[in-house]
């Protein structure tokens, strides 16, 4: 019989405050910035603190991955080499890479997993990246069930990490080329400008306008959370949250959601799967994902590779909020309205400008009924939805101690004559005894009761006591003994479990491994910035390589630049799809976005359903 398969709730973390809070409230494994080369430069943190966040997770059997998913440029390869011994001596469970300079490189049995980045669309490029060598791959989140299951066939004892909530990259990761040719900042190096967030003007080849200032390439954020059960039936042993620059609180709501789910669904399917750490989470709030930042959400390309629904957040990148009701009258700095949730002081509300389209916040100073006393003067037309985005109320509860996480312990106290003992076990595997040797005197009173409460007593450690069973019979046990006692065994079992964690091991490489490209030929979009990532793809039959374009920039092509590519079609979600040709007439062929002194050029592949964006035009940019 086949053991149950491993399941790990993945939280994102900018620091290891964040970190131990995401333990807290129910995750099983961590990803995080080191000191450099994260795909998020503003998250970053020391090896010092890393080590610290190492020690509290591996408590809880909680993995941590630090993030080095960046391209390496050749004068940091030593650098990044250090880096990886440095982490691999603190304790990190796994790296997630995405440049293969780190497979030519001398480094200690840590396990590799392939990022995000390295744009695993296909079920021949997570082939290609299990035979190199990485025991996780990361899933492009444009992937379906149905292709997500094809992996899985296809590598079923390679651990499969996916994408289940937060922001959505328009470009297959890795792919996106849009912030160095046009800002000189690189999403490959962590320093995405997020051209894609801009708001555009669609026009034709005559320059004609046929949207305005729209943010046509912003992408709603993902939330796979109806779809968990049939990820796990698809092989995503992995449930990866997006977030390494958002807030505590956002990370507390939408670990604990999902915490809640995946254990819905083990706790029904027993024989199939099972979690990949341990504890307890008490959660004290209620867990709403439409309560933490979001742009809309989407289900993106889960169930179909052609999905009916709208993906894009076009009016605006921002966190618009839910619904909170509608404008009666405004006038004198009072805005009455019909309201279908509880306001209070201090919220956050917003509205869309029927002029502009954009949308404007304010925050209410003061509710009375129905009357919204905002801090500066508004004018809002009758009949305007109002959405709030800041919950004063729920940020208040937010910032308290919303979780706690606990390993549970059975004990038993065992006494004769000479010598008193605890035999003691947790929920991770570990049993421990330990004694006390002394001689000991028939109570004259009962003593069970007192004796209970006192191992009971674990606060200020990891543990909760589940179980007690007291066999030391009438004899009289001093309270200051016993406590030392139940201290000696909390601390063996602390000991026992460090004996037990297994960490991961780097498979070695396969130098048979084929190269994914038929061609044989890379080219900027595969990201190679040194010549040890140049050295691994010869070795696996690459002819000629392109440099990167942070190494080898194209600031003024000829011809026009590929700078993403893209799942995501505009003209489906405008309802122009060339596939369909009652629809295809709705807008021109040849498409183009404007913003500034930028001007792209948009390419259809229907074939592939494949949306490609082209750089035409880049002045007065870096």
């Amino acid at each position: 019989m086949n053991k149950p398969r491993q399941i790990e709730l993945l939280s994102p973390a900018r620091d290891t405050a964040t970190a131990i809070e995401a333990i807290r409230h129910g995750a099983d494994a961590i990803y995080i910035g080191a000191s450099s080369h994260g795909a998020r430069a503003a998250a970053a943190n020391s090896v010092e603190d890393i080590a610290g966040l190492v020690e509290y997770a591996h408590r809880f059997g909680v993995r941590i991955y630090v993030t080095l998913n960046t391209i390496i440029y050749p004068e940091e390869l030593k650098q990044v080499e250090s880096l990886i011994h440095d982490l691999y001596r603190i304790g990190v469970d796994a790296l997630i890479v995405q440049d293969m300079s780190l497979l030519r490189m001398e480094l200690p049995p840590i396990a590799l997993h392939a990022s995000t980045q390295c744009d695993v669309s296909s079920a021949e490029k997570a082939r290609f990246l299990a035979d190199a060598g990485f025991s996780q791959i990361v899933l492009a989140r444009e992937l379906t069930l149905d292709e997500t299951s094809e992996i899985h066939r296809l590598l079923p004892d390679t651990a499969l990490e996916a994408f289940v909530h937060g922001a959505l990259c328009v470009s297959y990761s890795g792919n996106c080329h849009a912030g160095i040719a046009t800002m000189g900042r690189s999403a490959n190096r962590g320093e995405c400008p997020q051209i894609c967030r801009l708001p555009f003007d669609l026009t034709d080849s005559e320059g004609n306008v046929l949207v305005r200032n729209r943010h046509l390439l912003s992408l709603r954020d993902l939330n796979r959370s109806r779809h968990i059960a049939e990820m796990m039936d698809a092989g995503v042993s992995s449930f990866k949250i997006e977030g390494r620059l958002k807030d505590i609180g956002y990370v507390k709501n939408v670990t604990a959601s999902y915490r809640a789910i995946i254990d819905r669904i083990i706790e029904a399917n027993p024989d199939k799967y099972c979690r990949s750490s341990f504890g307890d989470s008490e959660i004290r709030f209620t867990p709403d994902l439409s309560e933490s930042f979001n742009r809309g959400f989407t289900d993106y390309f889960t169930c179909a590779p052609r999905p009916e629904g709208k993906m894009a957040s076009i009016l605006s990148p921002k966190w618009c909020g839910n619904k909170v009701g509608t404008v009666i009258q405004c006038s004198r700095g009072a805005i009455k309205a019909s309201l279908t949730a509880t306001l209070n002081n201090g919220d956050g509300l917003g509205y869309f400008d029927r002029a502009t389209g954009e949308f404007r916040g304010f925050r209410l100073n003061r509710i009375d009924g129905n009357m919204l006393y905002p801090a500066s003067a508004v004018q809002i037309p009758v009949g305007t939805a109002i959405y709030r985005n800041h919950n004063k109320a729920r940020a208040d509860i937010m910032n308290t101690d919303t979780a706690s996480r606990t390993i549970s312990v059975n004990m038993t106290l065992r006494a004769d004559d000479r010598m008193i003992a605890i035999d003691a076990s947790d929920c991770r595997g570990c049993r421990i005894t330990v004694s006390e040797f002394m001689d000991l005197e028939q109570a004259s009173t009962p003593q069970q009761q007192r004796r209970i409460e006192t191992l009971r007593k674990t606060g200020g450690t990891i543990y909760r006591a589940d179980r007690i069973e007291d066999n030391a019979g009438t004899y009289f046990i001093p309270a200051k003994t016993l406590t030392a006692l139940r201290r000696r065994a909390l601390e063996a079992l602390d000991s026992a479990w460090k004996c037990r964690y297994k960490f991961d091991q780097r498979r070695a490489e396969n130098k048979e491994a084929m190269l994914w490209e038929p061609s044989g030929e890379l080219t900027y979009h595969n990201n190679v910035a040194n010549p040890l990532a140049a050295e691994f793809y010869r070795s696996h039959g690459a002819a000629e390589i392109e440099p990167a374009l942070e190494v080898a920039r194209k600031n003024s092509p000829d011809a026009p630049l590929r700078i993403m590519t893209t799942r995501y079609c505009l003209r489906r979600e405008l309802g122009a799809c060339l596939r369909n040709p009652k629809q295809a007439s709705h807008l021109p062929r040849n498409l183009y976005l404007n913003s500034g002194n930028l001007k792209f050029a948009l390419a259809f592949d229907c074939a592939r359903c494949r949306m490609y964006v082209d750089l035409v035009k880049n002045k007065g940019t870096v």
